[in-house]
């Protein structure tokens, strides 16, 4: 096997894993947990107080 034929299939395999993966992530279904979208992150509270809790300023 020469040195053309490996890269061809090394090329081949890295496509198809490429595709497999990318079918994987559009065919997966979205899950159903009511915590909104996927960018809506545990960043997004920002409703919450900050610092210190209290009056002990």
């Amino acid at each position: 096997m020469s040195q053309q034929d490996l890269l061809f299939l090394v090329m081949i395999t890295i496509g198809l894993a490429t595709l497999a993966v990318f079918a994987v992530q559009l065919l997966r279904r979205p899950k159903r947990d009511d915590k909104g979208a996927w960018y809506e992150g545990p960043w997004d509270d920002d409703d919450k107080p900050r610092g210190p809790q209290g009056g002990d300023r």
